[in-house]
């Protein structure tokens, strides 16, 4: 039975929005639109609202709007966008100058900037999904310092080097052994991660 296929500029799947050049430009900005309308949310209520109950409003609002399907998207280059308006809205919460770094804000908040955000959501993929990966030690018996490390797959193609594989093996790869160790104990490996990392990638 033959059937013509029709070419779409993207497509919808589970939330997702996939454009045929795998960009996900589209999909960050329909992000960006919801993050705005989150943004006028919080200025609205801050005035309202405790410290903590904005916070509560971050998590339940646009922290899930910012970490949904962040391991696929969070390697383009446009998702600095995202990045912008998370700042805006902890700037917003807590009252602060629009020229002033978010660094501390993000420390004393406990709120992950958007990049280790993606960092750590591509970890708990490779922690939550440790049978696809492979160690080198699996690969040979050479007993080097990088026995333990996640074997990385050859790759030519920039696209394939930005997908979630490859990229959280390599993230994986760059971890402290400490960390490394608490790989079979995620509530663990979760506090020493968000620890280490609070003051990451949150340049002003």
């Amino acid at each position: 039975m033959n059937e013509t296929i029709t070419n779409v500029p993207f497509v919808k799947f589970l939330g997702l929005l996939v454009d045929d050049t795998l960009k996900w430009d589209k999909h960050i900005n329909q992000i960006a639109s919801k993050l705005s309308t989150a943004s006028y949310a919080v200025r609205t209520l801050t005035p309202l609202l405790s410290l903590n109950a904005l916070k509560m409003l971050y998590f339940s609002y646009a922290h899930s709007i910012i970490s949904y399907g962040i391991i696929f998207w969070g390697a383009s280059t446009n998702s600095i966008k995202i990045f912008r308006l998370q700042k805006k809205i902890l700037r917003i919460m807590t009252n602060s100058n629009k020229m002033e770094s978010c660094r501390k804000l993000f420390k004393e908040m406990k709120i992950l900037p958007f990049y280790s955000q993606y960092i750590f959501s591509l970890l708990m993929y490779v922690v939550n999904n440790k049978h696809l990966f492979i160690q080198n030690c699996g690969i040979h018996n050479h007993n080097t310092r990088n026995a333990n490390n996640l074997h990385m797959p050859t790759a030519n193609i920039t696209k394939y080097k930005k997908g979630t594989y490859y990229m959280g093996s390599k993230i994986y790869n760059q971890l402290p052994n400490y960390i490394k160790d608490l790989v079979n104990n995620e509530k663990i490996f979760k506090k020493h991660y968000k620890n280490s990392s609070s003051t990451m990638h949150s340049t002003p």
